[in-house]
């Protein structure tokens, strides 16, 4: 009897994604492999080998065989996805623009790829263009409140811009959604900062947050319980024996949001060994997989020490997409990392870690005026919400400064921005790196940058953020009195 080759290649396909399911992604891959020699035709196979390629952190591979699936099947939404998101983080500016442009071809009415094409535009530095596609998505969807938000963000509004007419309209039209409601005024707010009616500025702002607090509250319990055994889970852990760290060896950029990593990751990102690897978010989930997330990790003393050696094995596997192989170091700007420095010290002892720390006025304040991503720090909805997430992170890089022997730095935003060339130095110098000049020239690098700065870093260093807390300082008074007696710096 003659077994149906199609049968078989579809056996081995389905036991390859049973096997990545249950997390053991080599094997699938390595079965994925040898369906490619197989049957080289099927767009679905390219696509997985794809998808665990990008899990194993092998970008070679990944973009090959994303690469392959679109060659096979040049419409499919899922597979153009994918090749974007592959060749995005491989900072493939023109390859990911051309694949937008086929992604929205294929549903030129649909507003998502398209306003996601103008966010990539932003990423790429290409401000301009992603202006005009803004604009041109607003006129034709005048009542998405989301689009007006993304713009602001990124434009300074002049006092006659029209669109601020236009988002007045909207934020008092009956049937805007709490979510709508929530863009619309984040975006007043930053037009009335722009046009520098500061009176106007926290009426939108509190207007915004409630809606925001309304659609993800706040839960500062487990927030709290997270924090407490994260650290207790730390007590006594020593350093590793044998542990080689990771390859690229990685340097930690760690403060609060708003507080200045990413200029400080850029600053570093400049020297010819190191690549920005920016939010990895790879160590803390590492951890977590390995150990119980937040308030179920076990204590970390009492795990085997070949326990301990898997975790820096498999966060050297974690960091790979993120990584250039051309480059020896590779910065990590998560926010939480911080919560781990005593696991990443004992295990990584080829890491660094950097602390950037600036005026908790003006940190509380640009987290008010900012919209994170749906669902992230939902304290930010509340003055006295950051107040207190500010001390606690104060407490626990106290707690790191007494407890880490070598290899932790502290920064001051503000130092660095008063004396860039001194501080740039100190900054490199904490990396573990030898001085290059270029380091001051972190804005004409290029690159693609995620965040809520990168207008800024495309920029020289400017010194008009410092104390713009002091225009709201009335409006901040909630914050203020939460924070009590405890010294600003």
């Amino acid at each position: 009897m003659q077994t149906n080759p199609l049968h078989a290649v579809k056996t081995t396909y389905d036991k390859a994604l049973a096997l990545a399911r249950q997390g053991d992604v080599a094997q699938a891959a390595g079965l994925l492999d040898g369906l490619a020699l197989q049957a080289p035709n099927l767009p679905e196979i390219h696509f997985q080998r794809a998808r665990l390629a990008a899990r194993l952190g092998d970008q070679i591979k990944r973009i090959a065989s994303i690469d392959r699936a679109l060659e096979l099947r040049p419409s499919e939404p899922a597979i153009l996805t994918e090749a974007i998101a592959a060749h995005s983080l491989a900072g493939h500016h023109d390859t990911v623009l051309s694949l937008f442009d086929r992604l929205i071809a294929l549903d030129p009415k649909a507003i998502k790829p398209q306003a996601e094409k103008a966010l990539y535009l932003q990423t790429a530095g290409r401000f301009d263009d992603s202006e005009n596609l803004l604009r041109k998505l607003q006129k034709k969807h005048p009542y998405d409140a989301e689009l007006y938000r993304m713009l602001a963000t990124t434009i300074r509004i002049q006092p006659n811009d029209p669109m601020i007419g236009a988002m007045r309209r909207l934020a008092n039209h009956p049937k805007l959604s709490p979510q709508g409601r929530m863009h619309i005024n984040f975006a007043l707010a930053k037009a009335m900062e722009d046009t520098k009616t500061t009176a106007k500025v926290f009426p939108h702002l509190n207007i915004a947050n409630k809606a925001q607090a309304e659609l993800w509250p706040d839960d500062p319990n487990a927030r709290n319980a997270e924090r407490n055994v994260v650290l207790a889970a730390q007590k006594g852990l020593s350093q590793v024996a044998g542990s080689t760290g990771t390859h690229p060896s990685l340097i930690f950029v760690t403060g609060l949001p708003r507080s200045g990593t990413t200029l400080a990751e850029q600053i570093i990102a400049s020297h010819s060994k190191v690549h920005a690897g920016g939010e990895t978010a790879t160590a803390l989930r590492t951890a977590y997989d390995l150990f119980g997330a937040g308030a179920e990790m076990r204590p970390l003393a009492r795990e085997p020490q070949d326990r301990l050696k898997d975790f820096a094995t498999r966060l050297n596997s974690a960091i790979h997409p993120f990584a250039n192989p051309t480059k020896t170091h590779l910065t990590d700007k998560s926010i939480m990392a911080y919560l781990i420095y005593g696991l990443l010290h004992a295990t990584l002892p080829n890491a660094r870690f950097i602390v950037v720390h600036r005026d908790p006025r003006d940190i509380a304040l640009s987290i008010y005026k900012n919209h994170f991503s749906a669902g992230t720090h939902r304290y930010a909805n509340d003055l006295v919400a950051i107040a207190e997430v500010i001390k606690s992170f104060r407490q626990i890089i106290a707690h790191w400064r007494d407890t880490l022997p070598d290899r932790f730095t502290e920064i001051r935003y503000e130092d660095l921005v008063s004396d860039p060339e001194t501080q740039s130095k100190h900054l490199i110098a904490a990396a573990g790196l030898d001085w290059e000049d270029q380091c001051l020239n972190f804005h004409e690098k290029g690159g693609t940058v995620k965040t809520l700065s990168l207008h800024q870093v495309r920029q020289p260093i400017y010194k008009s953020s410092a104390a713009a807390w002091r225009r709201y300082a009335t409006d901040l008074q909630p914050f203020i009195d939460a924070w009590g007696d405890t010294p600003w710096d």
